[in-house]
């Protein structure tokens, strides 16, 4: 593993860690229901990273011939990568419509917008595709047998063959990421919609109104908050975007092999890899771009330790 890859997984692990932590003290000016869902993704997003890099990159290729290479090891750490994918994706869905209807379902906001709401989406979403998941653990075959022990993995020709398993890949694909991107794209649409005629609506108000003071409090907030939502929903959509092309070009043509690492399509898929990953880090640079507060207890956290050595040397 080269140093500069090694850097890089520090570095996205130390961001997901710092947002977790940050978001966990609750002082950023956010909802108790909307820190959940963000606490929610960097939790997810960081098993993302530990699972597939560290998992099933790092550690084998430092350390080949462990226990992380045995087929049980192998099939148990797919099960929990796929698993952390889904959580981390449905976690943005549910984030989504959760402020689709804070902004455009007025009825709705005081019964669902909640912390309890927030916390039963986030454990059923929790639940719900650890489980969906589990028959990833019995796909796998041994590669090779020593004195009994089954090493390696690879896809068991049933996976490939049987009505079952491909109807199951299929559900997992449509699952994760197509449904995602279809309902983030609607609540979005809606969501604009809703703000555009509310916008309009508002400013005729002021506009009639005499008071030299046009300061919208509620249009405030509600910036805020739609900035966040379009800015976490965007960077998914576009960071997710390459995979999801590569996977129909895949699905279409039946493109199975490649002719080497210059083949456009094995640098597409490549990169839509690449891509996803990244994704599982640009959420805690979005909250310090957009969230004042949270870029104030950042730069707190980051002054800390060096605070606490003046005292020491006082």
């Amino acid at each position: 593993m080269p140093k500069y890859n090694t850097i890089a997984v520090f570095a996205f692990v130390s961001v997901n860690l710092v947002a977790i932590l940050i978001l966990a003290r609750d002082r950023c000016g956010l909802s108790k229901c909307i820190t959940h869902y963000l606490v929610a993704m960097a939790v997810a997003d960081l098993l993302v990273i530990f699972t597939d890099v560290i998992l099933f990159t790092m550690i084998p290729f430092n350390f080949p011939g462990t226990y992380l290479d045995t087929t049980p090891a192998v099939s148990l750490s797919h099960v929990l990568l796929s698993a952390a994918t889904d959580v981390s994706v449905w976690a943005t869905v549910s984030f989504t419509f959760d402020r689709f209807v804070a902004i455009s379902c007025q009825k709705l906001k005081t019964k669902y917008c909640t912390e309890k709401t927030a916390n039963v989406v986030i454990t059923t979403v929790s639940v719900v595709f650890c489980l969906k998941n589990i028959p990833w653990y019995f796909i796998f075959e041994p590669e090779y047998v020593i004195d009994n022990v089954p090493w390696g993995g690879i896809e068991s020709v049933s996976f490939c063959t049987d009505t079952v398993w491909i109807s199951f890949d299929t559900l997992c694909i449509i699952l994760t990421p197509f449904l995602p991107f279809i309902l983030i794209l609607l609540f979005n649409a809606l969501t604009i919609r809703h703000i555009l005629v509310a916008s309009r609506v508002r400013r005729k108000l002021l506009d009639h109104s005499k008071s030299e003071n046009h300061t919208d409090p509620e249009m405030e907030s509600r910036r805020k908050s739609i900035i966040l939502l379009f800015t976490i929903s965007g960077s998914f959509i576009l960071l997710w975007m390459t995979n999801v092309v590569y996977f129909l070009y895949w699905r279409i043509t039946n493109t199975y092999y490649y002719t080497g690492p210059h083949d456009p399509a094995y640098i597409t898929e490549q990169s839509g890899y690449m891509l996803q990953l990244l994704s599982t880090c640009t959420n805690t640079c979005i909250y310090a771009v957009t969230q004042t507060k949270f870029r104030e207890q950042l730069k707190n956290a980051v002054k800390y330790p060096f605070t606490a050595i003046g005292k020491l040397l006082k």
